[in-house]
């Protein structure tokens, strides 16, 4: 089977097990702070995992985009060497809610789908499970029929997942794939347990099952939940019986295509290999990344962006291609991938654009960084020294972007060595002032009391679109400081959900209205200054009672500040016709990355 066999293989299988297919979120994660990238497949199901967003389905299936680059994910360095780093790949998963199925189901579906859809030899097959978990090895043993030898029992270290120091975890059982003798360090004590490759994790099952407390404490959760991850990759090369992933047909195109470019054949030397693999990995990053929505830039995650695309055309450089050639491997990914992902193909001229650009950047860099070697080393040879420090090495890398094994080979035809002890030092450095820094994605949570309105079932819906600019409905939420309230007494500042209102709650750049609620024969007034939207389904009006009493259940007149409204749209259309404009002068490449719109 090919890579995309297994992809539509997996979704169909589990869709006709009742799961809903769910498309893949996209690589910048919404509303989620404490992330640089979407890394797991769980990532865009988090409300419901914590039980504050019914998406309308118990059960969901997906194939979801995953970059791990850097920070606290990944080296970067281990990518291309190794036979399974990358810093993007795809994450095949089942997933169940509010107590839909749990471990029996999940299991079972697991090893029917291994060994009887894929078709992977069930005596090669074994599993981890929590060393506490007997129900997890009494199925395994007793209902799929594995033989309990098979069964390893495994510490809270790797066999235990938690979502955060507090908050859902649950144990986890892994299914290992064991390569053979050939594969991995050889040795006679070799086991399940050992960091080679023999013994091959394809897929990893959670069970959510507790809830964990600031003193340790685990309390079983009412309704438990199961979520999956198992890498595309990693299973196709199993299944095509390849002990490498850069050996699949998933990255053989590319790498078959760069290796046409470069003119070096792929498989007849390993520094060449390597760097071929590692432009065929970052190339999948860097368009999918730049495809939604991310630009190269000096910090969060446009710095990864553009270190990995630098690092891809470092090893350009290495195979010969001094021209910029990684636009034209992102053109190639996109032809590769363009069925599982046809939005690609719209933004094909955008990502081309983009990488190309930046490619001409870091060719003007290493240029620029030619020359302050050239002045140091000429410094060095006036003081008669041979050895260029570890400071400078780093100031030309972590500046100027410019490769360290590149100084090497310039500096070592008149007779000079690096550093690399003080490189090292100054690169450590930098790695602790990231790690202290990172902050994430820098986009604001939504805040808890929307998310458990929202699983209250409630909701807004917004008639604005047809005009209408006056409306009655029923009060069906007041938020005081964040905290449900069931009345408001005249001066307080509060907000208020109706069931449908013609306030537009700010979205897309567009602030919100302004008006007035009123109550039936004058009961209150609230002035309304502002209108959010903090979840699609839930639209708050901002402001304050200036008389009467405001109850949860009553009847309200809602009028929205027409002047303002107009003023306001009419600044929208403007940013659209001024972006069209733009577009139209400089090219289909320029992307509005967001906007202020007001009625000033």
């Amino acid at each position: 089977m090919t890579g995309s066999e297994i992809r539509e293989s997996f979704l169909k299988y589990f869709a006709g097990k009742g799961h809903t297919m769910v498309g893949s979120s996209s690589l910048i994660p919404k509303d989620d702070p404490t992330l640089l990238f979407t890394n797991a497949g769980m990532v865009q199901f988090k409300g419901s995992f914590l039980g504050m967003e019914d998406r309308g389905y118990k059960r969901a299936v997906t194939a979801q985009k995953c970059v791990r680059a850097g920070g606290k994910h990944n080296d970067l360095e281990n990518v291309g060497v190794t036979a399974r780093h990358h810093t993007f790949f795809e994450m095949l998963g089942n997933f169940s809610f509010f107590g839909d199925y749990f471990k029996e189901e999940a299991i079972a579906w697991a090893w029917e789908y291994l060994t009887a859809v894929i078709g992977l030899n069930k005596e090669k097959l074994w599993v981890t499970v929590f060393r506490d978990d007997e129900e997890a090895f009494r199925i395994w043993h007793q209902k799929v029929g594995l033989p309990p030898e098979r069964i390893v029992r495994m510490g809270e270290e790797s066999n235990f997942w938690m979502m955060g120091d507090t908050g859902p975890c649950g144990p986890c059982s892994e299914i290992i794939y064991d390569q053979g003798e050939g594969t991995g360090c050889g040795l006679a004590a070799c086991n399940i347990e050992c960091d080679c490759d023999r013994y091959l994790e394809v897929w990893n099952i959670v069970f959510m099952q507790f809830d964990r407390d600031s003193t340790g404490k685990l309390t079983p959760l009412p309704k438990p939940n199961i979520d999956t991850g198992m890498g595309l990759e990693r299973l196709a090369a199993v299944v095509q019986g390849k002990k490498s992933n850069y050996d699949t047909d998933i990255f053989g195109g590319i790498i078959g295509f760069i290796g046409k470019m470069s003119g070096k054949p792929y498989g007849n030397d390993e520094e060449n290999d390597i760097s071929m693999r590692v432009i065929a990995d970052h190339s999948r990053a860097i368009t999918f990344l730049i495809g939604d929505g991310a630009l190269p830039s000096n910090e969060g995650r446009g710095y990864v962006l553009r270190r990995i695309l630098r690092r891809a055309a470092r090893h350009g450089k290495l195979l010969g291609l001094n021209k910029p050639f990684l636009h034209e491997v992102s053109q190639m990914v996109i032809k590769m991938m363009r069925d599982a992902y046809p939005d690609l193909v719209d933004k094909e001229t955008y990502i081309t654009k983009v990488v190309l650009n930046e490619e001409q950047r870091f060719i003007e860099t290493l240029d620029g960084g030619l020359k302050i070697l050239a002045d140091d080393v000429g410094i060095l040879k006036r003081e008669g020294k041979k050895i260029i420090p570890g400071d400078v090495v780093f100031k030309l890398y972590d500046t100027h972007g410019f490769p360290t094994d590149l100084t090497v080979d310039i500096v070592r035809k008149d007779g000079f060595a690096i550093d690399m002890e003080g490189f090292n030092r100054a690169m450590e450095a930098q790695r602790e002032k990231a790690r202290e820094s990172w902050k994430g994605s820098g986009e604001e949570a939504v805040a808890e009391s929307y998310q458990l309105l929202s699983a209250r079932g409630i909701s807004a819906s917004f008639t604005g679109y047809e005009g209408v600019t006056e409306g009655s409905s029923r009060v069906v939420a007041i938020l005081k400081k964040g905290q449900p309230v069931e009345e408001l007494t005249t001066g307080e500042r509060a907000e208020i959900v109706v069931e449908k209102t013609p306030f537009y709650g700010e979205k897309g750049g567009q602030v919100g209205d302004r008006g007035v609620i009123e109550g039936e024969g004058g009961a209150f007034l609230f002035e309304v200054t502002d209108t959010k939207r903090p979840l699609e389904d839930i639209i708050t009006h901002m402001g304050l009672l200036k008389t009467g009493r405001l109850h949860v259940g009553d009847s309200a007149l809602l009028k929205v500040d027409v002047e303002n409204r107009r003023a306001i749209e009419a600044n929208h259309s403007a940013t659209h016709i001024l972006q069209a404009a733009i577009k139209t002068v400089l090219g289909d490449h320029v992307k509005q990355s967001g906007s202020l719109v007001n009625a000033e």
